[in-house]
């Protein structure tokens, strides 16, 4: 099942545009990245090796993430050193932590092992990580859209504390249904631009869309057009109104992301307007 480079892959961008726009509203650089809470935790809970089954159950109750202490980080095929290894950076493009969500953990003769989701095509992506390399921590808050209903729910420690009705994607460009997670966020100077007053930026990336600048990497951001929630209007993104994008500024980075069927895509590219 897991999927893993044998290269250092090159992390895509959200978009050029964003780029741009990024290094125009922040010049003395990125936003900093709420961090999880802290923990000495050794041992992690175990998922099941279907990352999204029993994950909407109740909200879900939150999850352990993992960030390497160092970079370039190794990430193994399976829960050995003698396997297939990539190198990963233990940052993203705006030098924010990544923090990888753990579907699972093993320990091979005393050597503990964390099982982690990563942040690159194809989705659904995984790789094993000595748990010993890692800093270890609990997000309590998860993020579940449904695409049909046109509703993004915040969660936290499985309890709903926010329902938002969003504009998605057109149906030419439909998103794959499954688990995600935060990846990079994002704040704007001008909340009127392209992608409101903050996005943020997601594991994913969109099957059907891949030639944009980013690869089509999924995002969900702001607007200033009240009028487009429960609309099919753009051409990708999941567009929040921002003073309710506002309430989803602090979700922590590796918080999981599920989008439900079927229709909108989560890509954010130069193109979207």
């Amino acid at each position: 099942m897991s999927k893993v480079r044998k290269r250092m892959p090159r992390l895509g961008v959200l978009a050029l545009g964003l780029l741009t726009v990024l290094s125009a509203a922040c010049g003395s650089g990125a936003p900093s990245a709420s961090q999880p809470l802290a923990t000495s935790a050794r041992t992690f809970a175990v998922t099941g090796p279907d990352p999204v089954r029993g994950t909407l159950e109740a909200g879900g109750r939150g999850g352990v993430v993992v960030h390497p202490k160092r970079g370039p980080f190794r990430v193994f095929e399976t829960p050995s050193p003698r396997g297939n290894v990539a190198a990963y950076r233990a940052v993203n493009d705006w030098g924010q932590p990544l923090w990888l969500p753990v579907i699972a953990e093993r320990d091979v003769r005393g050597d503990p092992w964390v099982h982690v989701l990563l942040p690159e095509r194809p989705n659904g992506s995984t790789g094993w990580l000595r748990a010993a390399g890692a800093d270890t921590s609990i997000v309590r808050d998860r993020i579940v859209v449904r695409l049909r209903k046109h509703t993004l729910t915040r969660y936290h420690e499985g309890h709903p504390i926010g329902r938002y009705r969003v504009a998605i994607a057109r149906p030419s460009t439909p998103t794959t249904p499954g688990r995600f997670f935060v990846w990079a966020r994002v704040g704007y100077a001008d909340s009127q631009g392209p992608y409101g007053n903050f996005a943020i930026g997601l594991s994913g990336f969109s099957e059907v869309i891949t030639d944009w600048p980013g690869g089509g990497r999924m995002a969900i951001h702001g607007t200033s057009d009240p009028s487009a929630a429960g609309e099919d209007v753009s051409n990708g993104c999941i567009r929040v109104f921002n003073p309710l994008m506002a309430k989803l500024i602090d979700v922590p980075m590796g918080a999981t992301v599920i989008t439900v069927r079927s229709r909108p895509c989560v890509v954010l590219a130069e193109r979207e307007r």
